[in-house]
C-alpha cells in the first residue's frame, strides 16, 4: 500500500468521492426502513406459543395491539364515548392486517374515563411496522369523527412502543451529532495547535462515517436493522476514526519535520500508522465478531455496525487520507492558535522519570483500578423499555394509561392438543390464576380442532422483575395444574422480555471469554510475544471492571438497573478500543526494541513518542461517547458513560502508567515467545522498524538484548 503512486491516490479518491455520493442516495430511503429493536428470540417458549397462535387462531394475530380510549369530558359508559369504540372497533376490522377486534371488559380499577380495545396485529415485524401509521390513522379518523374531537385514541404494544423508541433515537442521534462534532473540533484545535490541522481527521472520520451509515442503510432492503445499530454504526465509527486518522496524520506530520517530501512523507505513514491502524481494526473486528455467537438479532445487527464502521474507518485512513495528505500539506498552518508545534520534551522527562521509579506507580495505579471495580459486584443488569424516551408520544401515552388500569400486559398460554380430542382442562389452571392478586383478568377459549389458549391479564409493567416472576410462575403453575404431559408454551410481551433477557444473561461469558481468546490471538500475531498479549488482556479487564464499577455506582442512586446490552457492548467495543491504544503504545515499543535491543530505552522512546498521539485519541474518544449522555435513552447514558469513562481509566492509568511500568521491570521478557509458537508465527515485519537515527544515550544498562525474543 505504500507503494502506490500519485496515478492510484487518484483513483482512489475518486472511488471514494463515488461511495460517500452513493451513501448520500441511500441514507434517506434506508432511515425508512430501519425498524425499532424488537426483542425476538427464536426457538423460545414465547416464539412458540405465537407460531401456534398463528397457526391455531389465526385472528389472534402475530402480535396483539391495544388502542387506548381517554376523554376529559366524558365516560366510558357514556353515549357518545361507546359510539367511539363501537365506530373504531368497526373501521379497524376492515383495516389491513388486522384480525379479530375485541372489547376489554369493565374491569376493577380502571379509570372510568378510558376504554381499550384489543386487536390481532398480522404479518411479522417489519409488516407490522409499516402498517403501523395506516392502524393509527384508521382509528383516530374514527375517534375523532364519531365524537368530534372529545375522545382521543392510543395505539400501543410491543410494535408502536418499539417503533416510538427507533423515532426517539434518530431525533437523539441528531442532536448528538450536533454536540460532538463541535466539542471534537474544539478539542483537536486545542491538540493539534490549528484549526486546518484539526480539519483533517474530522473531515476523514465524517467520511467514514457516512459511508458506513449508508451501507448500513442500503443493508435495510436486504436484512433487519434497528436504529440502536445505526447508532452504534455512527459513533463507533466517528470515535474510531477520529482515532485512526490522527495516528497516520501526525506520523506524516513527524516525517514531514524529518525532512521528507509531500508524497514520501505520506508513503511513510501509510507504511507505518497504517500497519498499526490495521492491527487495530483487526482486533476491533475480533472482539465484536463474538457477538455474532449470540442468538439475537438486534445483538447480531450491533456486531454488524460495530464491524462495518471499523473496515470503512480503516480504510479511509490507510488508503484516502494518505493520498489526500499530500495536497493538504499547507493546511495545519491555516488558523493557527499557538506558534511552533508542541515537543515531546514533557512525555520524554515523564517518561524517564517513569522508568526510575516503575514500582510505585505501579501498585498506585493498580490500587485506584482495583478499588474503582470494587462495586461492579453490585451491577444489578436487566431489561427495561425506555418510558422518558416515549413519554410523549402516543405509545407512550397508551403504555402509561395501561400500566396505571392494572392492564399492563397479555399473556397468552398456547395448550396444543391432538386433533378431534377434547379441549385441554384448563378449570384448575384458571382458578388458581383469579386468585394470584398479580392478575387481573383470566379467560380461556379453544379453536375446536387441535389448540386451546388461555388469556392472562396482569398489572405488572411487562419489563419489570415481578413480570418476569409472574410468567415462570405461570409456567409452573401450569406445569403442576395441567394434565401430565401437556405441552405449554407462554407467549406474550413479558414472556418474550423475560426469554429474551435470559438469553443475553447467558451469552455475556461466551462473548466475553471469545472476546479475549480472539484478542489474544491477534496480540500473539501482532507483537510475536506471550507476556505482552496476558499482560494487556489482564489490564483491559481491570480497567473495564473499574468502568463498570463507577457505572454501578453511579446507578445505584439513579436508574438503578443497567440494560443487559450494555455490558455485551463493553465485552466488545470497550475492549476493542482498549487494545486500540495497547497497539499504538506497544507497536511502537517493539519496533524500537527490535532495532536496538535496549528494553529501556524502547519503553521510554515509544512512551514519549506515542503519548500525545494517545492521549488525543482518546480524549476525542471519549467526548464522543460522552455525547450519548446528552439523549433521552437511559441504556444509551449508560453506554456513553461506561465507554468514555474506560477509555479515560484506559489511557490515563493503564497505557501511561501499568503498561510501561510493567514493561519497564520486565525487561527483554516481555517478548519471550515459546520456541513451537516461534515456529509458527510469522516474523516481526522490517516495514514496522522505527527510521534509523542515533539513539540517547540511555542512563543505566539494561539486560543484554533478545532481539528475536528468544526465550530465556
Amino acid at each position: 500500500m505504500a507503494r502506490l503512486r500519485a496515478r492510484g491516490n487518484r483513483w482512489c479518491v475518486l472511488a471514494w468521492a463515488v461511495l460517500a455520493l452513493a451513501a448520500c442516495l441511500a441514507l434517506p430511503a434506508g432511515l425508512g426502513h430501519l425498524r425499532g429493536a424488537v426483542p425476538e428470540l427464536p426457538g423460545s417458549s414465547s416464539a412458540r406459543a405465537a407460531a401456534l397462535v398463528v397457526r391455531g387462531m389465526p385472528r389472534l394475530g402475530t402480535e396483539q395491539l391495544v388502542l387506548a380510549f381517554d376523554s376529559p369530558t366524558l365516560r366510558a359508559g357514556e353515549g357518545p364515548y361507546r359510539r367511539a369504540v363501537t365506530a373504531t372497533a368497526r373501521a379497524m376490522a376492515a383495516a389491513p392486517g388486522v384480525g379479530q377486534v375485541l372489547t376489554v371488559p369493565d374491569t376493577p380499577g380502571v379509570d372510568p374515563r378510558h376504554a381499550y380495545l384489543i386487536f390481532g396485529a398480522r404479518g411479522d415485524a417489519d409488516a407490522r411496522q409499516r402498517l403501523l401509521p395506516v392502524w393509527r390513522a384508521t382509528a383516530d379518523h374514527a375517534t375523532a369523527t364519531a365524537t368530534g374531537g372529545r375522545v382521543t385514541v392510543a395505539l400501543t404494544g410491543g410494535t408502536p412502543v418499539f417503533t416510538a423508541l427507533r423515532d426517539a433515537d434518530l431525533r437523539d442521534l441528531r442532536y448528538v451529532e450536533a454536540v460532538t462534532v463541535p466539542a471534537a473540533l474544539l478539542l483537536l484545535v486545542l491538540g493539534l495547535g490549528s484549526a486546518g490541522a484539526a480539519l483533517v481527521p474530522l473531515v476523514a472520520a465524517g467520511l467514514g462515517v457516512l459511508v458506513s451509515a449508508g451501507s448500513l442503510a442500503a443493508l435495510t432492503f436486504l436484512l433487519p436493522v434497528d436504529s440502536m445499530a445505526l447508532t452504534v454504526a455512527t459513533t463507533v465509527g466517528f470515535g474510531l476514526g477520529l482515532d485512526y486518522t490522527l495516528l497516520v496524520l501526525l506520523h506524516y506530520r513527524r516525517h514531514r519535520d524529518h525532512g521528507l517530501a509531500p508524497r514520501a512523507a505520506a508513503d511513510r505513514a501509510r507504511a507505518t500508522a497504517g500497519r498499526a491502524v490495521l492491527w487495530c481494526a483487526a482486533a476491533v473486528l475480533v472482539t465484536s465478531a463474538a457477538l455474532l455467537t449470540v442468538p439475537l438479532g438486534f445483538v447480531r445487527t450491533m456486531a454488524l455496525a460495530t464491524g462495518l464502521s471499523t473496515v470503512v474507518t480503516a480504510a479511509v485512513a490507510t488508503t484516502a487520507l494518505p493520498a489526500v495528505l499530500p495536497r493538504l500539506d499547507r493546511l495545519p498552518a491555516w488558523g493557527r492558535v499557538r506558534r511552533g508545534r508542541p515537543q515531546r520534551g514533557r512525555w520524554e522527562r515523564w517518561a524517564e522519570h517513569m522508568m526510575r521509579r516503575p514500582w510505585p506507580y505501579l501498585l498506585g495505579a493498580v490500587a485506584v483500578l482495583a478499588l474503582a471495580a470494587v462495586p461492579a459486584g453490585d451491577l444489578r443488569l436487566g431489561l427495561r423499555m425506555d418510558r422518558t424516551a416515549i413519554a410523549h408520544s402516543a405509545a407512550g401515552a397508551g403504555l402509561a394509561r395501561l400500566e396505571r388500569d392494572g392492564l399492563a400486559d397479555i399473556a397468552l398460554i398456547a395448550l396444543p392438543h391432538r386433533a378431534g380430542t377434547d379441549p385441554v382442562d384448563t378449570t384448575t389452571l384458571v382458578d388458581a390464576l383469579h386468585a394470584d392478586p398479580r392478575v387481573t383478568t383470566v379467560g380461556a377459549v379453544d379453536n375446536g380442532r387441535d389448540l386451546t389458549v388461555v388469556t392472562v391479564t396482569d398489572r405488572l409493567p411487562v419489563d419489570s422483575p415481578g413480570a418476569r416472576r409472574l410468567v415462570h410462575d405461570i409456567r409452573s403453575l401450569a406445569t403442576r395444574t395441567l394434565p401430565p404431559g401437556q405441552p405449554v408454551y407462554t407467549g406474550g410481551p413479558a414472556a418474550t422480555l423475560a426469554d429474551f433477557v435470559g438469553a443475553l444473561r447467558s451469552a455475556l461469558w461466551q462473548v466475553g471469554a471469545l472476546a479475549l481468546a480472539g484478542s489474544l490471538l491477534v496480540m500473539l500475531v501482532a507483537f510475536r510475544s506471550l507476556l505482552v498479549p496476558v499482560k494487556a488482556l489482564a489490564m483491559n479487564a481491570l480497567s473495564t471492571a473499574a468502568a463498570f464499577g463507577l457505572l454501578a455506582s453511579l446507578t445505584r442512586n439513579t436508574a438503578g438497573t443497567v440494560n443487559l446490552a450494555v455490558p455485551l457492548l463493553a465485552l466488545t467495543i470497550v475492549f476493542g478500543l482498549s487494545l486500540d491504544y495497547e497497539v499504538f503504545l506497544v507497536h511502537r515499543i517493539t519496533a524500537h526494541y527490535r532495532a536496538d535491543g535496549d528494553c529501556r530505552r524502547a519503553v521510554a522512546r515509544g512512551l514519549s513518542e506515542t503519548a500525545r498521539p494517545i492521549t488525543l485519541a482518546a480524549a476525542t474518544m471519549a467526548v464522543v461517547f460522552a455525547g450519548l449522555m446528552a439523549t433521552h435513552r437511559q441504556d444509551f447514558r449508560q453506554a456513553g458513560f461506561l465507554v468514555a469513562t474506560a477509555v479515560l481509566l484506559d489511557v490515563t492509568l493503564i497505557r501511561l502508567v501499568v503498561v510501561p511500568a510493567l514493561m519497564r521491570l520486565l525487561g527483554h521478557r516481555n517478548w519471550w515467545l515459546p520456541r513451537p509458537l516461534r515456529r509458527l508465527l510469522p516474523p516481526f515485519p522490517a516495514a514496522a522498524l522505527p527510521p534509523q537515527r542515533p539513539a540517547p544515550p540511555a542512563p543505566v544498562a539494561t539486560s543484554p538484548a533478545h532481539p528475536q525474543g528468544d526465550p530465556l
